[in-house]
């Protein structure tokens, strides 16, 4: 699996922590705080189980967590949607699926995730999966412009990483 930085046992500890229960398939960190906490994940295209995992990058930083569902819960999906347009948010998860793609095994026969960001293929899910995303350096408008509405409110949370 490619992705950024391989995690500790204590990083473990601290996923488990964050997520409230043991993480179920392969992950590194992609993103940490400059404390060093894992911010977002990079996992695995495939669960320990076999089960598909759509979800490439999954945001776990409790800061950013908050802030992005006080986002989501203000109604701001459908603003980016129409900002933004399906057509290029179409593109965005055709990335995204490329790249999770590109690490589920070549001799693998069984279910595959599916769909773009947050396992979807038309508009906005989720803005915590695209957050996600764009903090690992995806190329995700979505992500940006809610980077961007996290600036507007003068909130610090943690900086992107360089593109991947």
């Amino acid at each position: 699996m490619s992705g950024r930085d391989n995690p500790s046992a204590r990083d473990h500890e601290l996923v488990a922590t964050l997520l409230g229960r043991v993480p179920q398939g392969d992950f590194t960190v992609a993103v940490r705080h400059r404390d060093g906490t894992p911010v977002v994940l990079r996992n695995a295209p495939l669960l320990h189980d076999g089960t598909p995992m759509p979800t490439l990058y999954w945001l776990l930083g409790p800061q950013e967590v908050t802030a992005v569902s006080r986002l989501e819960s203000a109604g701001t999906i459908d603003a980016v949607e129409n900002e933004l347009g399906l057509e290029a948010i179409a593109l965005i998860h055709a990335r995204y699926e490329r790249e999770r793609d590109v690490d589920v095994p070549s001799d693998y026969d069984g279910p595959r995730p599916s769909g773009g960001v947050g396992g979807t293929r038309t508009g906005v899910k989720c803005l915590h999966a695209h957050f996600a995303y764009w903090l690992a350096g995806g190329d995700d408008a979505v992500g940006a412009w809610t980077a961007q509405q996290f600036k507007d409110q003068g909130l610090l949370l943690t900086e992107r990483v360089n593109s991947i």
